[in-house]
């Protein structure tokens, strides 16, 4: 880039030189260099453009992930209200407050709509409070759904997600 300018003044110091004597030699090595300048801005900044651009088309904004992770936790939050790891360890009014929680963020308007309707799903299972094991395997498939809907999220082989 130093080279570049030095070569632009130069030619436009000799061109100013040629036709204008010594105050156009100023002149034109001025305009030379500026010129030069002004496209290696221009230039740069719309590389950096593109680059962003692309960036945030392979990433994303981040909102959807935020609110299928804010669900994931929600949900997962409820389900430690309604199994307690001891008898009597959450109050009514705590498993309410989560229980809340969890469906304002699964009604999340940027929530993906796949996270959407597994939310849904499991928080129907969680509701019957029935069976640990059916309410594990179904946080365990949203979970599952919330990692797909991250960007950048690649199946590296058949059995194995990255």
């Amino acid at each position: 880039m130093t080279l570049l300018i030095m070569c632009a003044g130069s030619a436009g110091g000799y061109a100013g030189l040629w036709l204008g004597g010594w105050l156009g030699a100023g002149a034109g090595m001025l305009a030379s260099v500026t010129v030069v300048c002004l496209g290696a801005r221009i230039t740069i900044s719309l590389c950096r453009l593109q680059t962003q651009d692309f960036l945030k088309q392979l990433v994303g904004d981040g909102k959807a992930e935020a609110s299928a992770d804010a669900v994931l936790r929600g949900i997962m939050l409820y389900e430690a209200a309604v199994f307690p790891l001891s008898a009597g360890g959450v109050s009514a009014a705590e498993r309410e407050s989560r229980r809340t929680v969890a469906y304002q963020c699964a009604a999340f308007d940027d929530l993906p709509f796949s996270v959407r309707l597994v939310a849904a799903q499991t928080l129907e299972v969680v509701e019957q409070g029935q069976d640990r094991e059916q309410v594990r395997a179904a946080v365990w498939a949203l979970a599952e759904v919330v990692r797909e809907c991250r960007a950048g999220h690649l199946n590296v082989r058949d059995e194995q997600a990255s």
